[in-house]
């Protein structure tokens, strides 16, 4: 125990030497989560709107008022005729163009169909099936409401009621932001790891333990420690801003999600520590870093749904830690739920950290590569 205290106390000074590192560590947490907390937005809002109204009455007004008070649509141009409607669409100006015919307060008043126009700028999928969606949804609310106006004890044949569980609202922030956590600790974990082991061995300063009776687990031991407490105040780091910054709510216990981040970062730290067992330069451990880093990000169901997913690259997804973390802290932070529900992914972590430590432990031999 005594020598593996002395491994973690000398790491803990190549750290506090190693100043742009620990600096690096310290901010990467912060700015990285600021970035794509703010960045990455699913939901697309205040979609620029140019209007043709030519009924200009008050069932039309009523209708545009709809779409802008939604918060999804921004009429910031009026125009005057087809034409010019069509130029703001094409120019880039205008994403969505609503027309409105003259006859439209008649019609109404006549209990006909009153006809809208909605032009919409496909170009941009996402933009494109936000605005269709919500241009649909405005279009059955004021039907509804015109027929209860009109139909006294009206009853629809078919009563539909949605409701959203866990993010009603559908912030991208409450879905993208525990994501982060785990991208942030993966590459902390394997990238400082993979990159530091293999800095002191180009350095020589590993030659100084070779000559000391510490086993090999020891010394991997006093390696990993200090980066687990590293990955640790990242972790304390990223969720104070989610909470404050980004009002991310985090319904279930911190006790249990510090517990099943420690099976998160020694997998990531065993992937670190084999990837130093092969490079032999620091540009080397750089280069296969990022080659965890992209599949990680891609494929792990942080940007993308795995359901979606072809089957070979499903199972692939199964294959990198993160998959299974960010169930684990999802389900934590969003849903409230526990171990109990999260128990296969515990299990799949601890394989493998076991796997991973235990093949690093098995190549990290007590002599210069």
């Amino acid at each position: 125990m005594s020598r593996i205290k002395a491994i973690i106390y000398k790491e803990f000074l190549q750290m506090k030497r190693d100043r742009l590192t620990l600096a690096l560590a310290f901010m990467l947490p912060i700015v990285q989560l600021l970035i794509f907390g703010f960045g990455i937005q699913t939901e697309v809002k205040h979609i620029s709107t140019v209007v043709f109204d030519q009924s200009l009455s008050y069932e039309s007004r009523d209708l545009i008022d709809s779409f802008t008070a939604s918060g999804y649509f921004d009429v910031k141009y009026i125009a005057s005729s087809y034409d010019e409607i069509n130029s703001f669409i094409d120019s880039g100006k205008a994403k969505v163009g609503i027309i409105i015919p003259p006859d439209f307060s008649k019609t109404l008043h006549r209990s006909e169909p009153s006809n809208a126009q909605i032009l919409i700028d496909a170009s941009d999928n996402m933009v494109a099936a936000q605005a269709v969606s919500i241009a649909n949804s405005i279009g059955l609310i004021k039907n509804q409401e015109i027929l209860q106006s009109k139909i006294s004890g009206f009853s629809p044949p078919y009563d539909i009621r949605i409701r959203s569980w866990y993010n009603p609202d559908g912030v991208t922030a409450f879905y993208i932001v525990p994501g982060i956590l785990g991208i942030l600790v993966t590459m902390t974990m394997v990238i400082l790891t993979s990159i530091g082991i293999v800095r002191e061995r180009e350095r020589g300063t590993l030659e100084q333990l070779m000559v000391t009776p510490i086993r090999p687990f020891e010394l991997m031991l006093g390696k990993i420690i200090p980066y687990i407490a590293l990955g640790y105040v990242q972790i304390t780091v990223a969720l104070i801003l989610s909470a404050t910054v980004f009002d991310v709510p985090i319904r279930g216990s911190l006790l249990e999600l510090y517990f099943l981040t420690l099976f998160f970062i020694t997998a990531s730290l065993g992937m670190g520590i084999a990837i130093s067992n092969v490079a032999k330069t620091q540009l080397q451990a750089m280069q296969m870093s990022f080659f965890v880093m992209m599949p990680s990000i891609l494929l792990s169901g942080f940007m993308f749904p795995r359901d979606a997913m072809p089957e070979i690259i499903y199972f692939i997804g199964n294959l990198i830690p993160l998959t299974f973390y960010l169930d684990i802290i999802r389900g934590i932070v969003l849903k409230g739920i526990g171990f109990g529900y999260l128990f296969s992914q515990v299990i799949a972590l601890l394989v493998f950290s076991v796997v991973f430590l235990a093949v690093s432990a098995a190549k990290f031999k007590k002599k210069i590569a």
